[in-house]
């Protein structure tokens, strides 16, 4: 399943601005402004003015917020968005309500605290930013994140993203049985979506800091329901009498493991 644009010249729109020329854009404007972010539970606070607003926007970093200020726009932010801005393009500082700021190590212990498994969920969002996608959340569909190639405006969301917990078990208890399988492939494809599964392998080394990333792997992994009428070469007979096809292919989009079973 290849990207579905939306609507003509759509794609000449995304190639002409690509989504790492904004990102700088929002990360050169940010510094320059000395943006600080508020702490609030589970997200963080950003007000911006109108140009930052407009890169974030395009972007597709938090969500705008609605407030009776006319003259001040406020955005909030993910866990996961916020760090990135921090931690990995260090272009935001975020402070809590007592108005100290913190720095990378305590905001990591914060937002581990706020989630169990926000070191394997951050690991694979800024897998895929880095490798400019567009992330959301994907919790509308029964994923930890929906996948975009450009800004959603222009094109469909691609992969369905489940973040799995590689060496230590399944911290989040999903995929462990084949009828889990079955259930998230036909949600994904009622919405054409691809299923996408990124194992996040932490190679002995513990959470304590967010140093700890440079250590842990990533694992992709693409799952399709197999047919028939698509698949009539290189078919191997298992065991149980089912047809079964592996095929491994390398995509421009980095995708390097792709894994067709039947169900």
């Amino acid at each position: 399943m290849g990207p579905r644009w939306k609507g003509k010249g759509s794609e000449g729109k995304a190639l002409a601005d690509p989504m790492s020329k904004i990102v700088s854009q929002l990360k050169s404007s940010l510094i320059q402004s000395d943006s600080h972010g508020l702490l609030s539970g589970c997200s963080v606070l950003l007000e911006v003015e109108t140009e930052q607003t407009a890169l974030l926007n395009r972007s597709c970093f938090g969500r705008p917020i609605i407030t009776a200020q006319k003259d001040k726009q406020w955005f909030q932010l993910g866990m996961e968005e916020a760090f990135y801005l921090c931690y990995n393009l260090k272009c935001l500082k975020i402070f809590s309500y007592d108005e100290c700021t913190k720095n990378d190590d305590e905001l990591w212990n914060y937002m581990k605290s706020k989630r169990e498994t926000f070191p394997d969920l951050f690991k694979a969002y800024s897998h895929l930013r880095t490798r400019n996608w567009v992330v959301r959340s994907g919790s509308q569909y029964g994923v930890d994140f929906i996948a975009y190639r450009h800004h959603p405006a222009l094109v469909h969301s691609e992969y369905a993203v489940l973040v799995l917990s590689g060496g230590d078990g399944n911290a989040n208890g999903r995929l462990r049985v084949w009828s889990d399988f079955q259930c998230t492939l036909r949600l994904c494809g009622s919405v054409a979506k691809t299923l996408l599964v990124l194992r996040i392998d932490k190679n002995g080394v513990g959470a304590g800091s967010p140093s700890c990333l440079e250590s842990y792997s990533v694992e992709e992994s693409t799952i399709t329901r197999w047919s028939p009428e698509q698949s009539r070469e290189d078919k191997t007979v298992a065991e149980n009498g089912t047809e079964q096809e592996i095929c491994f292919e390398h995509e421009p989009s980095s995708w390097s493991l792709q894994r067709t079973t039947s169900s």
